[in-house]
This record gives C-alpha cells, sequence and structure tokens, in this order.
C-alpha cells in the first residue's frame, strides 16, 4: 500500500514522499525498508535517527524525522488502526460444528458460528455474527447481542447477558458464583445462594483466566467500553462504570463501585462497599480501603492521594540519615552529664 493511501485510510496528514511503499508495520528497532513504524512517546524520538522503517507515524508536534512522516493527534491510535488495515481478521465459516451440543429453545442469529465441542445451554440466544471458540460453554437463558467473541475455554454461566462486540478471552468465567457464606454459632459455613447475573454492556473486553462474579440478588454490571486485563477478580454485585481500564491481577470485592474512565493498575486492591469515582488513577498494588472521590491519582496502602504519597516516601528515604544525626545530638548531649558525674554514686545493678 502506498503511504500517501495509507495516511488517507488513517486521516493522517502526510509529510514526505507518498509513492513509498509500505508491506508491513514493526517498532523503531525491528523495523526494515517498507515498513510503518511508529513514535508514541518521546523518549523514543532519538531512535528514529538509525531506524530503517521507510515512514513513521508521529504526533502533530514531533520534529521533522529522517523518514517520511504520518502526522496524528494520536499517533498510537493511528498505528493500531494501520496493524487492523495490514492483518485483518480471517474470515470465519459460519455454521454450528457436528460436535457441538444445542439444547432445547437455543436461537441463533444470522453469520454465528459454534465451533466444536461447545456447549450451549437451553433458552439461550446468541445474535448475528457472534463466534463462539472451540469447547467454550455458554450456560442456560444466556443472551449474546450482536458480533460477540468467546474464546476457547470461555464459561459464560447460566443467565448471563452480553450486549454487542463483547470479547471474552480464553479461560474467563462469567457468572460463577459470588463469594458468599453464613456463619453459624458453631463456626461453620453455609453457602448463600448466588441467584443474580452478570451484565456486560457494548464493547467490554474480558482478558484471560479473569472471573466476574454473579450477584448474590440483582447484577454485577460491567460498563460500555471498559477492559479487563487477565487474571481480575470482580466479585459480586461490583457496578463498573464506562470505558475504565482494569489491568492484570487488580481484586475488586464485593458490592463496590467504580466510576467511569478510572484506571485500576496492576495488583490494585478494593474493599467492599465502598466507591471509587470517576476519572481516578490508582496505582500499581494501592489497597482502597475507603470511598475514593472523583478525579485523583492514588498509590500506596492503604491508598493516599499521589502528592502525599511521595513526600512520604521521600521523607522515608531520608529516615537512616535522621536516626544518625539524632544518635549524634544524643552523644552529644550525653558527655558532659558524664563528666559532671564523675565519681558519684552509681546506682548498682540486679544481682547476678
Amino acid at each position: 500500500m502506498r503511504l500517501s493511501e495509507l495516511a488517507a485510510a488513517l486521516g493522517c496528514s502526510l509529510e514526505g514522499d507518498g509513492a513509498v511503499e509500505i508491506r508491513g508495520l514493526r517498532g523503531i528497532r525491528e523495523a526494515e525498508a517498507g515498513d510503518l513504524t511508529f513514535v508514541a512517546n518521546p523518549r523514543y524520538l532519538e531512535s528514529l535517527a538509525t531506524s530503517r522503517a521507510a515512514a513513521v507515524i508521529l504526533g502533530a508536534e514531533a520534529p521533522r524525522p529522517p523518514m517520511a512522516a504520518l502526522r496524528s493527534p494520536n499517533p498510537y491510535l493511528a498505528f493500531a488502526r494501520a496493524l487492523r488495515l495490514f492483518h485483518p481478521a480471517p474470515p470465519e465459516t459460519p455454521g454450528v460444528h457436528p460436535t457441538a451440543v444445542l439444547e432445547e429453545g437455543v436461537r441463533l442469529g444470522p453469520g454465528v458460528r459454534i465451533g466444536a465441542l461447545c456447549f450451549v445451554g437451553a433458552g439461550s440466544e446468541i445474535g448475528a455474527g457472534c463466534s463462539v471458540a472451540p469447547q467454550a460453554h455458554i450456560g442456560r437463558g444466556v443472551r449474546l447481542g450482536r458480533e460477540c467473541v468467546i474464546r476457547p475455554h470461555a464459561v459464560l454461566a447460566d443467565g448471563c447477558w452480553l450486549a454487542d462486540r463483547v470479547v471474552v478471552q480464553s479461560g474467563a468465567v462469567i457468572g460463577g458464583d459470588g463469594f458468599g457464606y453464613a456463619r453459624d454459632r458453631d463456626g461453620r459455613y453455609h453457602k448463600i445462594p448466588q441467584v443474580g447475573r452478570v451484565v456486560l454492556e457494548d464493547d467490554v473486553e474480558v482478558g484471560a483466566n479473569a472471573a466476574i462474579d454473579r450477584a448474590t440478588m440483582g447484577e454485577t454490571r460491567i460498563g460500555r467500553g471498559t477492559k479487563i486485563d487477565n487474571l481480575v477478580q470482580i466479585a459480586h454485585n461490583v457496578v463498573v462504570g464506562q470505558d475504565t481500564v482494569i489491568v492484570a491481577q487488580v481484586g475488586i470485592s464485593g458490592s463496590t463501585t467504580v466510576g467511569s474512565r478510572a484506571t485500576l493498575a496492576g495488583q490494585v486492591g478494593l474493599v467492599g462497599h465502598i466507591r471509587v469515582g470517576d476519572d481516578v488513577i490508582i496505582g500499581a498494588q494501592a489497597g482502597v480501603t475507603k470511598d475514593v472521590p472523583d478525579r485523583g491519582v492514588y498509590l500506596g496502602s492503604p491508598a493516599i492521594p499521589h502528592v502525599e504519597f511521595k513526600r512520604q516516601v521521600a521523607a522515608l528515604a531520608r529516615l537512616p540519615e535522621l536516626a544518625r544525626a539524632v544518635r549524634g545530638r544524643g552523644r552529644r548531649r550525653g558527655a558532659p552529664a558524664a563528666a559532671a558525674g564523675a565519681g558519684a554514686d552509681v546506682p548498682e545493678g540486679p544481682e547476678r
């Protein structure tokens, strides 16, 4: 594809020779002649001097590179769209594999693909253009909207609702029982039936081996456009807003609400029954123990505003220096007292 054609397809402004043929896309260091690369982080601009790429996608304010350029206000997004152009999803043939099991009352929209050894429970509805990969499990009374993608070994338990264009990666479990038990006077635990559902709104993606538990009653709901990484645990009756990002190994306890456009970085933990507001960033390994208002960056455990956290870390780094200063001051104060008391009676210690 000519660079000028690619610029038009991506909505980028062209800088340099538009007749350059682009054969593929690679990173700055791996790129060869005929490749398109990109720079979204300014720290990599210097690497363009030694890159062999034929062209680069850059931000509008970046300095002129030594090769042709496509200028975009969001170079990372432009590169993602270019990847889609060069690596389109392979076409899939609609139909139901003969080894799949569909119980009574299952309804399939046009263009649906059901792979080998899948199970689809009674009364489930699968919308137009959905793809269910081999060995996926779809329980009874499940609803899928249009163009959903369910990867191998994913589980959609009974009663789950998925809207349009939802992606569930391999090994994820949507709608498993919430972790609810009542304890009797003898200290024994009795399971609380989990009779609610999970709802995933449009364009949600759930990563591999993530778990989103069904509500005890009512709904566990994930808002439109939210992206959930691998190995995330979302407990019963949690509500997550729109366009939120939840990174690997995050754990969200029951009945907690997370707002829209929030970011929960890796290994963040949230206790139950709290609210994290809109446009909040929680840094990696933070522990959130109380409500967090809209907008702000929080770090540490328990999580606190990032400016306060950085001050505490800076103070902690000075503790050895402060300890030496205190010991030195103590020795200086003790010297005169020892001299003044020379020859005075000293209380005897305990007998040995």
